[in-house]
């Protein structure tokens, strides 16, 4: 069982995790949902479209202008308590790597912490235990936050991301974290070259093996990209590819820009591995 928030997913159950970036130089919208009119509209969309957690960043993965932790509190705690008082059942995830705005979201509201970069604040676990919050726990191969790989190697990439996940995560729980609301993240293109990343995605079943709910953010990213020599706003298709992959492989969560689309890339896979009805079942009935 995985709980999170209010909610408790069943073990076949695969769950759409949706992007709010408070972001003004966002990779994929530009900041779009920056200010709080379209960011709230965005996850009314995300909801309505079967997202089961609206995830709410406040700072650009990728290198950028610096942003304090104390903007990064302005641009989401806030709106955490919005989303929360508009949507009470909704799961709010925080993808933050700082203890300090982990503990102003988690008093907005916020029922997970989304740990892109691998607990390079060890104190924000402590943060997800002592307020009962989910945590991601996620492989960035050392990298420092908001960095670029630049020729990394591994002897093993999926060894290295079963050990340094498997050990953040059981370390959440040592702390106090709810062993049912911990989730391992391969952690795509952190930390990684395409290679590497394309190996984590075909190796995602040894993930799935150690028990822990496996949630993958594979959405428009560089590796898919790079894979089939595509700009951002064409990497869609890819995208919705490796979901189905990892669908089938036993990923649980999914991180994603297009609620819709990949709400039916992953009912197909339900469906296919026999843990969804069809829809609708008339073909060869009438």
């Amino acid at each position: 069982m995985l709980r999170l928030g209010r909610r408790e997913f069943a073990p076949h159950e695969r769950v759409i995790m949706a992007i709010v970036n408070r972001t003004p130089d966002s990779f994929y919208d530009q900041g779009a949902t920056f200010h709080d009119e379209p960011a709230l509209a965005r996850v009314e969309q995300a909801v309505a479209e079967g997202a089961a957690i609206i995830d709410i960043g406040g700072v650009k993965a990728g290198p950028g202008e610096e942003v304090s932790a104390e903007e990064e509190v302005r641009r989401t705690a806030g709106f955490v308590a919005e989303v929360r008082r508009c949507f009470p059942d909704v799961v709010i995830s925080v993808d933050t790597w700082r203890h300090e705005v982990g503990e102003a979201v988690c008093e907005a509201g916020a029922d997970v912490l989304n740990d892109a970069w691998g607990g390079v604040d060890p104190r924000l676990a402590e943060v997800a235990a002592r307020y009962g919050a989910g945590l991601v726990c996620t492989h960035a191969g050392g990298a420092e936050p908001r960095t670029r790989p630049h020729r990394v190697t591994y002897d093993d990439v999926m060894a290295d991301i079963l050990d340094v996940t498997v050990g953040l995560a059981e370390r959440a729980v040592a702390l106090g974290v709810p062993r049912e609301s911990v989730m391992i993240d391969p952690g795509h293109d952190f930390g990684k070259n395409t290679r590497h990343s394309l190996e984590a995605t075909r190796r995602l079943g040894e993930m799935v093996a150690t028990g822990w709910p496996v949630l993958v953010s594979l959405s428009n990213k560089d590796f898919v990209g790079e894979t089939l020599d595509r700009p951002v706003k064409e990497r869609v298709v890819g995208t919705l590819a490796t979901t189905a992959v990892s669908a089938w492989l036993g990923a649980r969560v999914y991180r994603v820009h297009e609620v819709a689309e990949t709400r039916q890339v992953l009912d197909m896979v339900s469906s296919i591995a026999g843990d969804r009805e069809p829809a609708v079942a008339r073909r060869g009935l009438a």
